[in-house]
């Protein structure tokens, strides 16, 4: 059966977000019991959005909107078509799209993968002379091939099975990393103050552009985490990683070997980098050295105080780790190939190459 080409407005609502008050920040909006998903939260949950970092109050409701669970979230500026699926009621300001299906016209999950398969060529006709946005009449000039809604159904279905498995793996991940975060406390009652300066050393990454990367097997990291893959890499792993330009202070682990750019700081100690992990990420406080672009100076991080458990403590708890950390590698691992298998099918099945 052919598909038909379908505007985003004939198959379901969709309308943007608010954020009536000026200036947006102001204190007597925030904390409360509504969710507030910016477009940050999007871009790092993946399929559905469980997790954010504000919320507003009745104050910050009352200049919003209350979006319900299942609505479909997408990015029209800072990060251009990013998408995820309210995993909750939320607001969201007017720098991202809702789309609502409609019940007898289209299923949420297959209109999101239509974004994961379109979404460069949305960032394409985003591109403006200040500054990148989609926006909403952008958006509805595109037309989604939509199959009968079984079709749709039976699509999404297949492809969310290996977003639900990686959903539930991050889940576990983030469990495990709590579970150790929990003996870092307990141990964490220091006998011995010292300057981080005299405990590590934060060396700069190298310069890797996106074009000057080989794909290969190695993680590259950014001040966001892992940004691409390199075939050689910098530094040996395990490693951790501090954010140094845009997103400062920012600590991730490598399990592997892994390439560090020129936006972060690796680090280098005889101490245990186990607990320096969540010492970094849990007890330092960094602060921002330049106001117009974000950056983390050196001198002045190594400045900080750290409180140090004895050496046995700190011992047994990297041996306390490893096998948490071991699981936490392997499950993602399996995340990578579960990612692998759903983007070889993810053109074919949007596409109707594949039957379903």
């Amino acid at each position: 059966m052919k598909w038909e080409l379908k505007s985003f407005d004939e198959i379901g609502f969709i309308g943007r977000g608010k954020s009536r008050h000026r200036p947006r920040n102001a204190e007597h909006l925030y904390g409360g019991i509504y969710p507030f998903v910016q477009t940050g939260d999007i871009k790092a949950a993946g399929f559905r959005i469980n997790e954010y970092s504000q919320t507003y109050n009745e104050a910050g409701l009352e200049q919003s909107k209350l979006w319900k669970e299942g609505t479909l979230c997408i990015t029209i500026a800072a990060n251009i078509a990013d998408t995820a699926i309210l995993g909750v009621d939320a607001c969201f300001p007017d720098s991202v799209i809702g789309f609502v299906p409609y019940e007898d016209k289209s299923d949420v999950r297959f209109v999101k993968y239509f974004f994961d398969i379109f979404q460069a060529r949305m960032k394409s006709i985003a591109v403006g002379a200040a500054q990148d946005n989609l926006s909403l009449e952008k958006l509805l000039t595109f037309k989604i091939p939509t199959p009968p809604l079984p079709t749709q159904r039976k699509i999404a279905s297949i492809l969310s099975a290996y977003d639900d498995l990686i959903e539930n793996n991050l889940k576990r991940i983030k469990l495990l990393e709590e579970k150790a975060l929990c003996e870092y406390k307990l141990i964490n009652e220091f006998k011995n103050t010292k300057i981080l300066g005299d405990v590590l050393k934060l060396n700069y990454g190298k310069s890797l552009s996106a074009d000057n990367r080989n794909p290969g097997m190695y993680p590259v990291y950014g001040s966001s985490g892992v940004v691409g893959f390199n075939e050689l890499s910098l530094v040996k792993g395990p490693g951790v990683i501090v954010g140094r330009k845009g997103n400062v202070g920012t600590v991730f682990w490598s399990h592997s070997d892994f390439f560090p750019i020129d936006t972060v700081y690796y680090v280098e100690s005889e101490i245990s980098l186990y607990f320096l992990y969540f010492n970094l990420k849990h007890s330092q406080h960094f602060d921002n050295s330049d106001a117009a672009v974000p950056g983390l100076n050196r001198t002045s991080a190594l400045s900080n105080k750290i409180h140090l458990p004895s050496l046995t403590d700190i011992k047994a708890f990297e041996d306390y780790c490893k096998p948490i950390f071991c699981l936490m590698n392997v499950l993602q691992k399996q995340n990578t190939k579960l990612r692998e298998g759903r983007d070889i099918l993810l053109p074919k099945l949007m596409s109707g190459q594949i039957e379903v």
